[in-house]
């Protein structure tokens, strides 16, 4: 658990007015695993064998190999946009980015899901064509650069592996090089199978069904970086125990005006309206409050405002349906 670091102002600490009473207490911790060496390796491991797989192709005049080198490619430009956001995420907020750039980790795990996609389609698109007009294809060759594919996409997967659940745009940097994996295990596996057979059709039907297979772990990921970027509350928050819980804070009659949201793919913020009619509880108990919603939500960064519930001086936000 990293450190916290909260401060609490007051606006105006002599207005009568509850309304004009303002507290800002922010936690703090440590920016996400740098995975820069992971990223450097994996974008040379697989620059390498975009290079090896298109000079098999070109040498042996196969279009399948050719068109999979072009696949690889974009699998590395995944992973730039993927290591760009993580470099950007961590810089510091200016007077024009108050947050910093933290949110181009949700930008590009939006854009590597929905580039996943894409890419899968055009490989589906593919495989129909060749299953409606089988080509042949030199098995041997293919079986050897699709095990080169699996140790390399393989090797690369497992690097992001550890960062994979808390970090969405790791995961997208993840689900690229396992898929691509799945995809080369697929390849070696239609290889072999027409080594025996020469049953021109299991290449593209296996083609097909591990796409199927990716799909349906892609989606989850647009799912969620399109949430994020929608400003949805974080997975793994739920705001209905986030409200119980201030709720059932010391004083507290009242709360509203409450939003949970990702700052990044990796810190979650929370803003609220605790109306305490007792008066302005202090300092303390914002370092309080700010600290256990870190520790029990993961909510790095919470902005709480106080109000004494006056009824001359009604917040205007306090509807649910006002924002």
């Amino acid at each position: 658990m990293a450190n916290q670091h909260h401060h609490s102002t007051n606006r105006d600490q002599t207005a009568q007015s509850a309304h004009e009473h303002h507290d800002h207490s922010h936690g703090h911790h440590h920016a996400p695993t740098n995975f820069s060496r992971a990223f450097a390796i994996g974008l040379i491991l697989n620059l390498g064998f975009v290079m090896i797989e298109a000079g098999y192709g070109w040498a042996a005049h196969s279009v399948a190999l050719l068109a999979d080198a072009g696949h690889n490619l974009s699998d590395v430009l995944g992973l730039v946009v993927a290591w760009v956001a993580s470099i950007l995420s961590r810089r510091q907020p200016s007077s024009r980015y108050t947050y910093g750039w933290r949110r181009s980790s949700i930008l590009a795990a939006l854009f590597n899901a929905m580039f996943l996609l894409l890419v899968v389609g055009g490989l589906s698109w593919e495989a129909l064509q060749r299953l409606r007009d089988p080509a042949p294809v030199a098995g041997g060759t293919v079986i050897v650069v699709a095990a080169i594919g699996i140790v390399i996409n393989t090797i690369t997967a497992l690097m992001f592996m550890s960062g994979r659940k808390t970090d969405l745009n790791i995961r997208a940097a993840f689900l690229h090089m396992a898929s691509d994996a799945i995809v080369s295990f697929g390849v070696v596996l239609a290889g072999v199978t027409l080594l025996f057979t020469q049953w021109l059709w299991v290449d593209p039907a296996f083609s097909l069904v591990i796409n199927a297979v990716i799909i349906v772990g892609t989606w989850q990921l647009l799912k969620d970086s399109l949430n994020l970027a929608m400003d949805a509350v974080p997975m793994g928050v739920d705001e209905r125990i986030v409200r119980v819980y201030l709720a059932e804070q010391a004083g507290v009659s009242q709360v509203h005006d409450l939003h949970i949201w990702g700052m990044s793919t990796t810190e979650t913020a929370l803003t609220a309206h605790l109306v305490i009619p007792e008066g302005h509880p202090g300092d303390r108990f914002l370092a309080q409050v700010c600290q256990e919603l870190h520790e029990q939500f993961g909510i790095a960064h919470a902005t709480i405002q106080i109000e004494l519930g006056d009824s001359t001086n009604t917040c205007h936000l306090a509807p649910d349906h006002v924002v």
